[in-house]
C-alpha cells in the first residue's frame, strides 16, 4: 500500500520539490499553500503523515501561526503524525510543540536524505499504531459479541489469548465432546469448566466436580465410582460416587494426570460403554455423563512414561482448550487486578507497571491473594507498588519489551522530560534514550 503525505507551505516551490523527492522513492504527496486549504484537505482524505511550515504570512517569523495550524490538525487526528518545516528563528517553538506530540522537526534548507529517513520511520510507526487501533476495536466488537451471545461466568478478560479461547470454548460447550482444559496451576481452568457447563444443554443438571490431586490414590476409584460397605477396611457404609451423582450432567474431574491406572481402565469403560461398578460390587450401573477433564500436567510425557492411557487420552481429548499461564495474557493483569480490589482502593501506576513486569508463577490465584493482601496493608486509598510485597529479582520478573505506544504515551504525559518518563516506566534515562532512537522518537 502507497503512502500519501500531505505538505502545507505557502512556498509553492517547497511543495513541488518535496513530491518530487516523495515520487522518486515510491510515496504520494499533496500540497496544499494555506492552513485552510491543509485542513479542509485532512477533512476530505485520509493521509499518513503532514509536513508544515510554520509561517504562512510574508515577513511572519513567530511560528504562531504554525503553532494554531498544528493544534487544528490534532484537533482533527491526535495520532496523525506531524513534522515541523523550521527556520533556526522557529527552533524553540518547534521544540516546544515536540512536548505536545508533534514527530519530528526539520530545519530548513532540509537534507534530502535525513528527511526520508524521520518520514520512513514515522510512515512505519503510524501504521503499526493503526494496525494496533484497528486490531483493539476488533477485539472490542469480538468480545461484546461474546458476552451478548453467551454466559461468560463473570469472566475478566481483556487479552487476545483469551478472547480466541472463549470463542471456541463458546463453540464447542453445546456438543457432547469431552473436553480437555490444559493450563498450569492457579491460571481459572475450573472457570472454563464452569463456562462450557453454562453453555450447554446440561446447564440445568448436576454439575459434579472432582479434584483427583486432593485424593489419596486409594480413595479415587471410591470417590468416582461409589463404594458398597465392607469393601475394604473403613468403609463402614455404601456411598454413591461422583459418576452415579452426575448421571445426566457433567462431571469435572481436575487433576486427571493423578489417576492410578486402575482407576484411567475403569474411566475409559465408563466413557466408552456409560458402564462401571462400585468398588466391591458385581452389581453394572449405567450413567450417561459428559467428562470435562483438566490437568497441568503434560500427559503426552505421563503416556511415553507409563504413568497415564493413551486410549483414555484420546477418549478424554476429543477438545483441547489450552488455557495460556497469566504472563502469556499480559493485557489480562490489571483488568484482573481491578477486579479483585474493593470500590474503596485504587492502584497506583508504578503498582500496576509491577504487575504486568512480574512473572506470576501462581497466575491468577497469586494475582487474587496478592491484591488482597495489598489493599490490608496499603496506609491509603491508593495501592503503592511496595504494598504488593512482590519479589523482584530479574528471575521473577517476566521479560517486557515496551511498544512505542509505552514511550510516547509515557513522554507525552510528562511534556517531553526524559527523565521523568524513563522514571514512570521503571526504566534509567539511558535505556529510555535507546528505545526512543529504536523507534525513531526524537530526542
Amino acid at each position: 500500500m502507497q503512502h500519501k503525505i500531505l505538505v502545507i507551505d505557502d512556498n509553492t516551490d517547497v511543495i513541488k520539490a518535496l513530491k518530487i523527492l516523495f515520487l522518486i522513492n515510491d510515496i504520494d504527496c499533496e500540497g496544499a499553500s494555506s492552513p485552510e486549504q491543509g485542513l479542509a484537505m485532512l477533512k476530505s482524505q485520509d493521509y499518513d503523515l503532514v509536513i508544515q511550515d510554520m509561517n504562512f504570512t510574508q515577513d511572519t517569523t513567530s511560528g504562531e501561526e504554525g503553532k494554531t495550524l498544528y493544534h487544528q490538525i490534532r484537533a482533527l487526528n491526535p495520532d496523525l503524525p506531524i513534522i515541523l518545516l523550521t527556520a533556526w528563528a522557529q527552533l524553540e517553538m518547534a521544540v516546544e510543540l515536540i512536548k505536545h506530540g508533534a514527530a519530528d522537526y526539520i530545519a530548513k534548507p532540509w537534507q534530502d536524505d535525513k528527511l526520508l529517513s524521520s518520514v520512513n520511520n514515522l510512515l512505519e510507526m503510524y501504521q503499526l499504531q493503526q494496525a494496533q487501533t484497528r486490531g483493539k476495536k476488533q477485539f472490542k466488537v469480538r468480545q461484546e459479541q461474546l458476552r451478548q451471545d453467551y454466559d461468560l461466568c463473570g469472566l475478566i478478560f481483556s487479552d487476545q489469548a483469551m478472547l480466541s479461547l472463549l470463542e471456541t470454548a463458546t463453540q464447542v460447550a453445546h456438543s457432547d465432546a469431552q473436553v480437555l482444559i490444559t493450563g498450569p496451576n492457579g491460571a481459572g481452568k475450573e472457570k472454563i469448566a464452569e463456562l462450557l457447563v453454562a453453555n450447554s444443554a446440561y446447564r440445568d443438571k448436576p454439575f459434579i466436580r472432582v479434584n483427583a490431586g486432593a485424593l489419596p490414590a486409594e480413595l479415587i476409584e471410591a470417590e468416582l465410582f461409589g463404594v458398597v460397605s465392607g469393601a475394604y477396611t473403613g468403609a463402614t457404609k455404601s456411598r454413591e460416587g461422583r459418576f452415579a451423582a452426575a448421571d445426566g450432567g457433567t462431571l469435572f474431574l481436575d487433576e486427571i494426570g493423578n489417576l492410578p491406572l486402575t482407576g484411567q481402565q475403569k474411566l475409559l469403560r465408563v466413557l466408552q460403554t456409560g458402564e462401571f461398578e462400585a468398588v466391591g460390587s458385581s452389581k453394572t450401573q449405567k450413567v450417561k455423563v459428559r467428562v470435562i477433564s483438566a490437568t497441568n500436567a503434560n500427559l503426552n510425557e505421563a503416556i511415553a512414561r507409563g504413568e497415564f492411557r493413551q486410549d483414555l487420552y484420546y477418549r478424554l481429548n476429543m477438545i483441547e482448550l489450552r488455557l495460556p499461564p497469566l504472563t502469556e495474557r499480559p493485557d489480562d493483569i490489571v483488568p484482573l487486578a481491578m477486579h479483585f480490589l474493593s470500590s474503596h482502593k485504587s492502584l497506583s501506576e508504578g503498582a500496576q507497571r509491577l504487575l504486568k513486569r512480574y512473572a506470576w508463577p501462581g497466575n491468577v490465584r497469586e494475582l487474587q491473594n496478592v491484591i488482597g493482601r495489598a489493599e490490608l496493608l496499603a496506609a491509603g486509598a491508593r495501592i503503592e507498588a511496595t504494598d504488593l510485597g512482590l519479589n523482584t529479582s530479574a528471575s521473577t520478573l517476566a521479560s517486557h519489551e515496551f511498544t512505542i505506544e509505552d514511550i510516547t504515551q509515557a513522554l507525552d504525559k510528562h511534556q517531553g522530560n526524559v527523565t521523568h518518563a524513563a522514571k514512570s516506566l521503571g526504566l534509567s534515562r539511558q535505556a529510555m534514550y535507546r528505545r526512543m532512537d529504536k523507534f525513531g522518537i526524537k530526542r
